[in-house]
């Protein structure tokens, strides 16, 4: 790399970094604390949480998705043929997750904020809120699954890379992103099943990464 790529990609390492935390913090700050809480507060707190607090916090969350995806695409181009397997993994499932993000988290958390905004406001729940959280939380839980075997291919591409991607293990290849796959529709189309309670989406979550780690290292 020229010395002008050297700093670009320094730059875009350091923000992707940073754009990140931000995003990947408050994925599991939803899914931790804040769903949890919605579980066990009042109807007047849960209401004004709504209002006030979850446009703020997702208003960080969607655009610290959308600057990750940005510099990581840009260390990606600058980097090109020096692909390993673990960051193409790793990238296929940070961009489902940016999907998910912008196309279905965010919508439909739009559709629950304007309910209680009405609620708030002495009138009725919109009548699409209802199917509307369902969708949104699935495809946060999902985002969650995702998370560790994610963060656990972008950091291992640099340190203890499975192989480079051109000429790798094809066949490992391509049943991971059948599981991937399959993992996205029932995002898209399923429901929570163990994901459903903290525990569940942390213990699905290193599952899912032994899953994805063996078959790189054990059939590579």
């Amino acid at each position: 790399m020229t010395e002008m790529e050297l700093t670009i990609d320094f730059l875009s390492r350091w923000l992707h970094i940073l754009f990140g935390i931000t995003w990947i913090g408050l994925l599991y700050y939803f899914n931790f604390v804040q769903t949890e809480y919605f579980k066990e507060a009042d109807p007047d707190a849960r209401v004004d949480a709504f209002t006030k607090l979850a446009p703020r916090a997702l208003w960080w969350f969607r655009w610290g998705a959308m600057f990750t995806l940005i510099t990581g695409l840009i260390m990606l181009a600058i980097r090109g043929a020096g692909l390993t397997m673990d960051i193409f993994v790793g990238s296929v499932m940070a961009i489902l997750m940016f999907l998910n993000v912008w196309l279905i988290i965010w919508p439909n958390q739009k559709i629950v904020i304007a309910s209680n905004d009405q609620i708030k406001a002495g009138g009725e729940a919109l009548p699409e809120a209802a199917g509307a959280a369902p969708k949104a939380a699935l495809a946060s839980r999902t985002n969650t699954l995702f998370s560790v075997p994610m963060l656990y291919f972008m950091v291992s591409s640099a340190h203890m890379p499975n192989g480079p991607f051109i000429g790798g293990n094809t066949t490992a290849l391509i049943i991971i992103l059948i599981i991937i796959a399959a993992l996205e529709l029932n995002a898209i189309f399923g429901k929570q099943g163990p994901l459903t309670t903290v525990k569940g989406v942390i213990t699905s979550s290193f599952v899912l990464w032994a899953v994805l780690y063996g078959l790189l290292v054990v059939t590579g």
